[in-house]
């Protein structure tokens, strides 16, 4: 499956309950279709104490990976597009549809 959200892009979420938030892609599971995105779709993970782990106990909240479907490139002069490609010196380039800038 060939994704157009990379490691470290600003994404927008499009759908879902955390519609409307933005945030940096953390990590991406092409195997999956999913991508992990900095304080979106936080989830909360109950954890027991263990002191040679030095783990303190309690309620820890932390992301959960979320469809890629769900989430729009966001370029830095339109807001959130969709991605194009263009042949370029380099290979291949991800480039805004509207104002066809280098992503």
């Amino acid at each position: 499956m060939k994704l157009k959200i990379r490691k470290n892009d600003t994404v927008q979420v499009i759908a879902g309950k955390d519609r409307g938030k933005q945030g940096r892609v953390l990590r991406v599971f092409p195997g999956e279709g999913r991508a992990l995105v900095e304080r979106v779709m936080m989830v909360k993970r109950h954890t027991r104490p263990n002191p040679q782990r030095n783990i303190k106990g309690g309620i820890a909240e932390h992301e959960s990976p979320i469809q890629i479907s769900n989430l729009k490139l966001v370029c830095p002069q339109c807001g959130p597009v969709r991605a194009g490609s263009q042949r370029g010196p380099e290979g291949a380039e991800r480039v805004c549809r509207k104002c066809n800038k280098k992503l």
